[in-house]
């Protein structure tokens, strides 16, 4: 009997097939899961670039007053410890965070640990850090107090409080037994305003529907979102544009502007503050409109309006959708309009005339090292 069970359990399978006793053979393969791409819509939930924050210093540990005890020493003197200092608030920049939306609105710093007998001094409080993008600017009081910039870059929000000091510290050949000991110090409270502006060499500035992030699409590797439809872009994307001397020039999607929008119309002030650190301005126009010179006119007041001499800053005129057959109409009009402005005919979509204007984006980015070389002052490196 023992023989027929153990010959069924181990019976041969068919010929062509491979036996197996795990039930492994059974099992679904599973592939390694792709992350979701979040849309525009909710990749807009969590891009916040302006966040108000209360900070607290830890408080300072106690000192102690304490007598030093032991057989056959009976005046062995003070021995109390001071207390440890409280920990500070430090901001500190990370590139791997890209908005303020992990910030919370109260951060509080570790309290350092009383003192203790036998002269021990309480342990200082580690530092809480805070993870700020790079191009934070802190305002107190709507006053700027700190730009933080460059990766690891720290600023201190909030300073802990010293640590008081036991009985042993009050020792003296007046006072050899001292009764006193001071309690820690409170931590430095301050209420900030962190903004994050966008750092990139150059900023696409345009109206809705421009085609500003079909462009960086075809001159970078980013991937923003593209559509039909007016203010499809609703937060500034970054690419970078790549050189064979391994030189890189960053290029901002600035979300549409609209007539007005420096008294806070369409998505207003809220993204005109990305365009301040840029360099230099790309102005991409839709050339397949009547009178694409207008929207030129219509941009740089909005931009002078915003901020006194932001649109006089080097600039390139850039007219987009020339596949179409109204544009190339109204780009002689526009050149005959402008003639000293150099305008850069391109098709983001066909990808038409776009090595031209990276060539000119390095033009530009090259008279930007020479004035930062002349002025003396650190250009910007992506």
């Amino acid at each position: 009997m023992w023989h027929v069970i153990c010959w069924y359990i181990f019976k041969p399978t068919t010929p062509g097939r491979s036996f197996s006793i795990s039930c492994l053979k059974y099992a679904k393969a599973r592939g390694l899961r792709k992350k979701k791409e979040l849309s525009e819509k909710k990749l807009t939930r969590y891009f916040v670039d302006h966040r108000k924050v209360t900070s607290y210093g830890g408080r300072g540990g106690d000192g102690i007053c304490t007598f030093h005890s032991e057989p056959r020493k009976e005046f062995g003197g003070p021995d109390g410890g001071n207390g440890g200092d409280g920990g500070h608030v430090i901001l500190k920049v990370a590139r791997q965070i890209k908005s303020l939306s992990t910030i919370l609105s109260l951060y509080r710093g570790n309290d350092g640990e009383s003192g203790g007998s036998k002269n021990c001094y309480g342990k200082k409080a580690a530092h809480t850090y805070i993870l700020v993008p790079i191009g934070t600017v802190v305002k107190e009081n709507g006053k700027i107090v700190a730009d933080l910039s460059s990766h690891g870059e720290e600023y201190v929000a909030a300073y802990g409080g010293l640590g008081g000091k036991g009985n042993r510290f009050f020792l003296s050949n007046e006072n050899r037994a001292p009764m006193t000991a001071t309690s820690g110090e409170l931590g430095q409270e301050r209420v900030l305003q962190l903004e994050v502006r966008t750092m990139a060499h150059a900023g696409m500035v345009g109206f809705p529907n421009a085609g500003k992030s079909s462009l960086l699409r075809a001159i970078s590797n980013a991937r923003p979102a593209v559509a039909d439809y007016p203010f499809t872009t609703l937060n500034p994307h970054v690419g970078v544009v790549h050189y064979q001397d391994f030189e890189q020039i960053a290029v901002a999607d600035i979300p549409g502007i609209i007539r007005g929008a420096h008294r806070n119309k369409g998505l207003g002030i809220a993204f005109l503050r990305h365009i301040e650190r840029c360099r230099f301005l790309l102005f991409v126009l839709d050339l397949s409109k009547p009178e694409p010179w207008q929207q030129l006119e219509d941009l740089k007041y909005e931009l002078e309006q915003y901020d006194r001499g932001l649109s006089e800053r080097p600039f390139c005129i850039i007219g987009n959708k020339i596949d179409l057959p109204e544009s190339k109409t109204n780009l002689v009009l526009f050149r005959e309009k402008l003639r000293q402005h150099v305008i850069i005919p391109v098709s983001a979509l066909t990808g038409a005339n776009v090595e031209e204007l990276i060539l000119h984006l390095r033009e530009l980015y090259d008279g930007y090292l020479e004035d930062a070389r002349i002025k003396g002052c650190m250009p910007v490196k992506w």
